[in-house]
């Protein structure tokens, strides 16, 4: 059977209804819905905030400053900073709310920054800023430093910075210093142009030691200020050590605690302070085949004048100490008779130049004159707390002795 179709007249009323029930309920919702919506409402947190230090379209920024993110409300996710072309490195705190530039800015150049952060429920920020530093009016850069890039040195090898200028804030630009490598070590000024780095025990031999010189952007002087970075690596190689006797008159040469060699000497005849061998912990600094040798103080057709070319001669001071080649077997092994070097049969001196590395130590005993600490290299003269007496960073006083002046003794 087919449904039953209502009479118009009654489908009329049964839309009047409805259109009834629908109004009803919608005056319902609009006293109710306010409320409800009221008691549920879901607070949207704020976006966290970043900082940028030096601030965004800064001009002629001091350097030494560094560079500085933060951010509040919430953690840094992500810092790139450029300083042209090159990334510039920087380190978070524990909480990454902070991050730093590991060292000073480059004088004269641009850097891009861009931070992001991410706070409570995910929500995040992004800022980015744009600034320049400062060229300065005096620059001081890195004139030289020992040892050579890709050297092997001898154990008792110190790193020796000369720079182009006076540094007044050594402080500052001790901090720039950065070594890495297998012992404890500090820097020492020798003067207001040169700083020296020495382990407190003599290196490892087969260690990797890396300096870098972060002095770009440091602040040197009052208007002064690094401009470049620079960078050297060496090798460590074996320990030779070396002890001359000169009252047995015997160099005892040892290779890493094993003697290698027994060598007849002749030291200095002291019978003037500068013809006496000096005592004390001396390095191999560099060698020469043939060196000349003038006699020290004195001119041609004065007594005990010379000037001779002498084979096979490492130098160990810059008082004009050598070990080196001289056939006079009758002295060597019995008597002292030279100018206060150390003197050997040839062939012995020969195996000796071939090899020694710069930084080897030659420990010389039983004379009466005591080595200089700053003659030559004779660093390891000091006591630790005396070498560490000479850092700026733990010695507001750091000495400055006038330099030794070479001369050559044979």
């Amino acid at each position: 059977m087919k449904p039953r179709t209502p009479p118009p007249a009654a489908r009329a009323l049964l839309a009047v209804r409805a259109l009834l029930a629908v109004r009803a309920l919608l005056a319902v919702l609009l006293v109710v819905a306010p409320a409800l919506v009221a008691g549920c409402a879901v607070r949207v947190p704020p976006a966290p905030r970043i900082l940028i230090a030096p601030a965004s379209g800064a001009t002629a920024v001091p350097p030494e400053a560094g560079l500085v993110v933060s951010a509040t409300g919430g953690r840094l996710t992500s810092v790139l900073a450029f300083a042209g072309r090159d990334p510039v490195p920087g380190t978070f705190d524990p909480a990454r709310t902070v991050w730093r530039s590991s060292w000073t800015l480059r004088p004269g150049t641009q850097y891009v920054v861009n931070a992001v952060a991410t706070g409570p429920q995910g929500v995040t920020a992004q800022v980015a800023g744009r600034f320049r530093t400062l060229t300065p009016r005096r620059a001081v850069a890195v004139a030289s430093i020992v040892p050579a890039d890709g050297e092997t040195v001898g154990v008792g090898m110190p790193i020796i910075v000369t720079f182009t200028g006076a540094v007044e804030d050594r402080a500052a630009v001790e901090r720039a210093l950065e070594v890495r490598g297998p012992a404890e070590g500090a820097w020492h000024w020798v003067s207001s142009t040169q700083v020296v780095y020495r382990p407190r025990k003599m290196w490892p031999s087969g260690g990797d030691v890396r300096l870098t010189a972060h002095l770009a952007g440091v602040r040197a002087a009052p208007g002064t200020y690094g401009t470049a970075d620079r960078s050297v690596a060496f090798t460590v190689g074996r320990a030779m050590v070396s002890t001359v006797d000169t009252r047995a008159h015997e160099m005892v040469v040892r290779q890493d605690g094993r003697v290698a060699r027994r060598v007849p000497i002749s030291a200095g005849m002291a019978t003037t302070r500068e013809y006496t061998t000096t005592s004390g912990i001396h390095l191999t600094m560099d060698k020469g085949n043939p060196v000349r040798m003038v006699s020290p103080g004195r001119r041609k057709g004065d007594p005990g004048f010379y000037d001779k070319l002498i084979d096979y001669a490492v130098r160990i001071s810059n008082s004009g100490e050598y070990v080196h080649a001289l056939d006079n077997v009758w002295a060597q092994g019995r008597v002292n008779v030279s100018h206060g070097c150390v003197n050997v049969h040839p062939d012995q001196a020969r195996w000796f130049y071939e090899h020694a590395l710069r930084g080897d130590p030659v420990i010389v005993t039983g004379t009466t004159r005591e080595l200089e600490w700053n003659n030559g290299w004779g660093f390891w003269q000091l006591s630790w707390p005396r070498w560490l007496a000479g850092s700026a960073l733990r010695h507001d006083g750091a000495r400055t002795p006038s330099p030794v002046t070479p001369s050559a003794a044979s």
